[in-house]
């Protein structure tokens, strides 16, 4: 995707829209929760000195792979030993869409219930 801020919406759109996901605003930053728990980390809407745009999700399967994305390293505060990834959006090389949302639904599907992963399998997921 082209724009880094359509990437973002298009994310976060996505995991709005799976079961019992709300957003807040934590330390000042965007993110996305499955009843307490978050699932997608958006950070803040604009870039600073000290912060560039990207997300961080939890992938217990996939963190290889997005691992090589450029830029992308293990989160911080000790989530990276948990299995979360921080990826950028200003990159050349960032995947198509649909592999992020995959992501996205990864990390939901790693914290959520599984009285709501059952239900997101029932429904056959969200559609894009």
């Amino acid at each position: 995707m082209s724009d880094w801020r359509e990437a973002r919406e298009a994310l976060r759109a996505y995991a709005l829209g799976l079961p019992e996901a709300w957003e807040d605003f934590p330390w000042g930053d965007c993110v996305v929760k499955v009843r307490k728990k978050v699932f997608l980390f958006l950070g803040i809407p604009e870039p600073t000195e000290k912060w560039t745009p990207g997300f961080t999700v939890k992938l217990p399967v996939s963190g290889g792979h997005a691992l090589s994305v450029p830029g992308a390293e293990p989160a911080g505060y000790g989530l990276g030993k948990a299995g979360w990834v921080r990826v950028p959006f200003m990159t050349d090389e960032l995947p198509e869409t649909d592999l992020l949302l995959d992501w996205v639904e990864e990390s939901y599907r790693a914290v959520a219930p599984k009285t709501l992963v059952a239900l997101l399998d029932e429904t056959g997921g969200t559609p894009r």
